[in-house]
């Protein structure tokens, strides 16, 4: 197992436990306080367009592109540095006249995000959203910045700043509470200073790395065009990831509460897929972009295999958890101040629809990186393009038959029709693309382990319901239920073989 591979995975999924843990807790003070009413769905659809557009723009697309580009200078002696500072000019210029745009068209962006809202959740949004909107400008620099820190494996300067983000919006609502602050316009002007924090301490890493940016003029140069050529398809596949979440956001907003449910429980199954699932894909892309350089076809196929094979060992025993107690984990965790019996029962339902299709949102960023390391983007842009009339045709067919969980199946079902296509797609490519013997041999065993482990932890939530709904004992109780749990995977994994002991400890120490 390459080591500096797995090294930089554990440091990333680490940072990333440590975001998703401090995102949770900003999350639970968000729910407390805001409960699932007008002020809270609307905070949540103005917080999402300047996200959803960073995920159009920068994580998703420009990166894809930008990274591998970036990766083969460094390898090759080039002027990398000149390439990086260009991209920074280009993305800055294109980003302000696209915020200043966006803020003014707010109304619209609302609407078609959420048409279902109307008075004053629409009303709020509106204003929400155009104080937050100027996050996108700060949030894909710092995009742009993260990809040359992961390039020259600075991983945990560049994995810190989700956390920085989720700990300033936490000081922000002490503050509102001890001041008495409107707390959705707190969050709101929150949003844009967040991002301003993000860029500061993205831009300094990057500086001490002695790369310096500021304001240029653009220069349309050959790297440039290549830049947009590969980045194009990439832009048009993330749109349609986008057009899907923006289904999703349709159909919830003709619910009461329906936005809030779908929102807290993407908290919950992102904690498991961004600790495992973004940080290989995160690592993975500027590893194999290396390796295919050199030609390296055995180092290849061995990275893309143990990152497949270690996603996949702690990837499926949390899906299994998230569908059998899903109640309990919403129940404890969320349900105090505004949010109530009710909103437990539907983040609930949707937290264990979302967790029967994490598996297929890890592979995916486990298989994607396969194609952009090869600077193919049109052919994740063709399979999204599927993937999008699949969760289309389900949000919208299924909702008059199961109202607002159409949203939560289509997401899933999407997932695994856009994963399926992946792995076609990757059979025409060369060895290093190849599932090897030991990857067929431990998967089986991974699955039955999870599934064993998900009979046991059924059997504990039925023993510890009291418990749980005990207010002094109940995070206890969780607590303990979730520990026997993953004792009894690994312990169950190591009996049929599903993995060995020895290889995790010999990951600890590698890391």
């Amino acid at each position: 197992m390459p080591r500096s591979l797995i090294r930089n995975i554990l440091t990333v999924g680490g940072w990333t436990l440590v975001s998703r843990g401090t995102g949770f807790a900003r999350d639970v003070m968000m729910a407390a306080y805001l409960g699932t009413g007008p002020v809270a769905e609307a905070f949540l659809v103005a917080f999402s367009l300047p996200n959803m557009f960073r995920r159009f723009f920068a994580e998703g697309a420009f990166n894809m592109a930008f990274v591998p580009l970036f990766a083969k200078k460094l390898e090759g002696g080039e002027d990398a540095t000149g390439f990086a500072r260009d991209a920074w000019n280009g993305m800055l210029w294109l980003l302000m006249a696209f915020t200043l745009v966006g803020t003014l068209a707010m109304p619209w962006l609302v609407w078609a995000m959420a048409s279902g809202f109307t008075g004053e959740r629409f009303d709020l949004a509106v204003e929400f959203g155009r104080i937050s909107f100027s996050y996108i400008l700060f949030i894909s620099l710092v995009a742009l910045l993260s990809g040359v820190l992961t390039t020259r494996g600075k991983f945990s300067e560049a994995s810190f700043v989700p956390v920085l983000m989720n700990l300033v919006f936490i000081a922000a609502m002490g503050v509102a509470v001890w001041r008495d602050w409107d707390m959705g316009l707190t969050l709101s002007w929150t949003v844009p200073l967040t991002g301003v924090a993000q860029l500061a301490f993205t831009w300094v890493a990057a500086r001490r790395l002695g790369y310096g940016f500021g304001i240029g003029i653009p220069r349309w140069t050959s790297d440039l065009r290549r830049l947009a050529v590969i980045a194009g398809p990439a832009v048009l596949a993330g749109g349609v990831v986008q057009i899907n979440m923006l289904v999703g956001r349709q159909v919830a907003s003709f619910t009461e509460g329906a936005v809030a449910w779908l929102s807290y429980a993407d908290r919950l199954y992102q904690l498991p897929l961004g600790v495992v699932g973004i940080a290989i894909g995160t690592v993975l892309l500027p590893e194999l972009s290396r390796r295919l350089r050199a030609k390296d076809t055995e180092g290849g196929r061995e990275a893309f295999n143990r990152g497949a094979e270690f996603a996949l060992m702690l990837t499926l025993p949390a899906a299994v958890a998230l569908v059998v107690i899903a109640v309990p984990l919403c129940h404890v965790l969320y349900e105090r101040g505004a949010f109530g019996p009710e909103d437990t029962k539907a983040t609930a339902l949707t937290l264990a629809i979302y967790g029967a299709g994490l598996p297929a949102f890890v592979l995916h960023k486990v298989l994607q990186p396969l194609f952009y390391a090869r600077e193919d983007t049109r052919s994740p842009f063709a399979y999204a393009l599927v993937s999008m009339v699949v969760n289309v045709a389900l949000a919208v067919g299924l909702v008059p038959l199961i109202g607002f969980s159409a949203a939560a199946w289509a997401t899933t079902i999407s997932g695994w029709a856009m994963v399926a296509q992946l792995w076609w797609g990757s059979r025409r490519m060369a060895e290093e693309a190849r599932f090897d013997a030991r990857f067929k041999a431990r998967l089986p065993r991974i699955a039955l382990a999870s599934v064993l482990m998900g009979a046991v932890l059924y059997g504990l939530a039925w023993a510890l319901e009291e418990a749980l709904s005990l207010h002094l004992w109940r995070f206890a109780a969780l607590a303990a239920l979730c520990l026997s749990g993953i004792a009894a995977y690994f312990a169950i994994g190591a009996l049929i073989g599903a993995f060995r002991l020895s290889d995790l400890r010999a990951l600890r120490r590698r890391a």
